[in-house]
């Protein structure tokens, strides 16, 4: 027989039906040579601190460091996971060989890994990677099974971030609880990558906190019913503000220079997880979880593709597949009649091998989404995902962008409009074709201004205004900016080239950010206000005890993480990043004793 074991029931039972595994098993189905079985996301877990040492089952400062030798890995302790585990123990000891079904990504490769080191496997095993459910992504799959052994390294990046999660979070955790807490029972709570994320959350409020506004005035003026703003910008004070005023009043306003300039706007980028998630906060006030939720369930409804990836790229392969898959979206035809007929458009910015790893972009798989009952926020993500696709095969927004520059005596004035003249992929997003398109960091501030005929060298009579202002403090972050900000590794970034050159930085992975940032909820470290994020006392006091960098440092853990992608991409070693760590952790503890001696003397 030949073992097949998935993430979950639900694809467990798609694989069966594929294969032909129709007779129900307790814990398995079979049939045509095949036993799948399932687990029920991680079985096993690392061992905790006294199952290597008795000693660390207390909190005391004398058990810290606490290092192992050697990791090790146990069952959870559930009832219903140990009777499944028994299962899949029994299939795999009989096995002519297994086909790791999980889910094709670092995550997905931990779970099943460990599930068989403890089900102590020991025939061959083969890999599925699949980025859809549908069946003939899952036969084209089975066809084309690779060898467990060339998913090595990934296997590696997903053990050394769970062991460096264990070794950060157990030993800064016990650290600091013991040395700052005020109350017997209070856990303070230290994470890899959490602790970062609420230090960036904390740092922000205390920015706004400790925002000074200060007064500054504008000059414009008025001539032929359109705004001129001056370039000199931001004037200091009332006098001089005025001063400005009375010595333009009574002249004439001149058009100086006119520019016009016709320009492209490309589609927006296909979505990765992040954008995704960062859309659907902005858009409709969806968190972060909640998003993964909904797309996951669409992933598994078989009408989306994996979306726990980091590209907004689609390989050069799937171009061939695409009139397919726009042919079977039947709700959308009206927008896809116009361009399914004709070569389809094929652009670097979506078709790309080299940018893509092992997912491509979140898109639809083709399956007619009307065979499901979907709810709204379903239907919501599915929509903004189809319509992201359809449009990059639309042709470029065509405008046409006017500059007029103008001047009275020796102050300069100028005023910008936009007109678009070819809508393009505007119609794809209909009236929201802005908003859309503000994920990719089109400014739509002049969009619909349209500047009337104007010529060089005429003049006439203005209306100069002076506006008092006041400088602003940043804004609160947002589940969407903090997404990015993680995403950056704290850097604010618009434009999306950029924003993929800062990826590789970034703290978490697509799929864990979600989760850290419930984290901080649950252990009541953040709250929402509305949709802004904002640090509770607690949270506050966390990160004000913290003195070492490394652990609250978005940058430094964004170089950790880095590691991890180059030990997945075979650039980095695995037991060079875990004894980096080892010495990390060695010299925190070092550095909070010695911090704490100083105190008492």
């Amino acid at each position: 027989m030949i073992v097949c074991i998935a993430e979950k029931p639900s694809v467990a039972r798609d694989i069966a039906n594929v294969l032909g595994a129709t007779t129900r098993r307790d814990g398995y189905l079979e049939g045509n040579g095949y036993q799948v079985t399932w687990t029920y996301g991680h079985l096993c877990t690392l061992k905790e601190p006294h199952d290597y040492n008795p000693r660390w089952k207390q909190w005391t400062f004398g058990s810290l460091p606490m290092v192992p030798q050697r990791f090790g890995i146990k069952l959870i302790d559930n009832e219903t996971y140990k009777k499944q585990f028994h299962v899949i123990e029994q299939l795999m000891s009989k096995a002519e060989s297994i086909v790791n079904c999980g889910d094709a990504g670092q995550e997905g490769e931990l779970i099943q890994r460990w599930v068989m080191q403890k089900a102590d496997v020991r025939c061959p095993v083969m890999r599925l990677w699949v980025s859809s459910l549908t069946e003939e992504a899952i036969r084209d799959g089975f066809a084309n099974l690779k060898p467990q052994a060339d998913y090595q390294r990934l296997y590696e990046a997903g053990l050394c971030r769970a062991i460096g999660d264990w070794l950060l979070g157990m030993n800064a955790t016990r650290l600091y609880t013991l040395r700052f807490r005020r109350e017997p029972r209070q856990v303070l709570s230290i994470g890899r990558v959490q602790t970062p994320t609420l230090a960036l959350i904390v740092n922000r409020y205390l920015e706004i906190k400790n925002f000074r506004s200060e007064k500054y005035w504008t000059l414009s003026t008025t001539y032929r019913s359109t705004v001129f703003n001056a370039t000199k910008g931001k004037v200091k004070s009332a006098e001089e503000g005025q001063a400005l005023v009375d010595s333009i009043k009574d002249k004439e306003f001149t058009v100086v220079k006119i520019e016009r300039k016709e320009g492209k706007e490309a589609p927006p980028r296909l979505f990765d997880l992040t954008s995704l998630q960062v859309e659907c906060n902005k858009k409709y006030s969806l968190s972060a979880d909640d998003t993964l939720k909904l797309i996951q369930g669409l992933y598994e409804k078989k009408l989306t593709t994996y979306p726990r990836v980091d590209t907004t790229y689609l390989s050069d392969d799937i171009y061939a597949k695409c009139p397919a898959i726009l042919q079977g979206i039947t709700p959308y035809m009206p927008l896809i009649e116009p361009i399914i007929g004709k070569k389809l458009k094929k652009s670097k910015k979506v078709f790309d091998t080299s940018k893509v790893t092992d997912h491509h972009a979140i898109i639809p798989t083709g399956k007619d989404p009307s065979v499901h009952h979907l709810s709204l926020d379903e239907k919501r993500v599915y929509d903004m995902v189809t319509r992201r696709f359809i449009a990059v095969f639309y042709p470029d927004c065509k405008y046409a962008s006017t500059t007029v520059n103008g001047a009275v005596e020796k102050v300069d004035f100028k005023a910008t409009g936009r007109q678009i003249l070819e809508e393009g992929w505007h119609v794809v997003f209909g009236s929201s074709a802005e908003r859309q398109n503000q994920e990719d960091g089109a400014t739509t501030e002049n969009e619909e201004k349209v500047l009337p005929n104007f010529e060089e060298g005429e003049h006439g009579e203005h209306t100069p205004t002076l506006a008092e202002r006041q400088t602003t403090p940043p804004k609160p972050y947002t589940e969407a900016t903090l997404l990015r900000a993680m995403e950056t590794a704290g850097k604010n970034v618009d434009n999306e080239e950029l924003r993929d050159a800062l990826k590789e930085n970034g703290i978490g992975r697509p799929s864990t950010r979600a989760a850290i940032i419930e984290t901080l909820y649950k252990r009541n470290y953040i709250t929402k206000q509305r949709k802004s994020l904002e640090p509770t006392a607690t949270g506050i006091a966390l990160v004000e005890v913290i003195h070492e960098e490394l652990l609250k440092s978005v940058e430094l853990t964004g170089m950790w993480e880095k590691k991890l992608r180059d030990i997945e991409a075979g650039k980095y070693s695995a037991p060079q990043f875990i004894g980096e760590l080892k010495v990390m952790v060695n010299g925190i503890v070092q550095a909070v004793m010695s911090d704490g001696m100083r105190q008492m003397q």
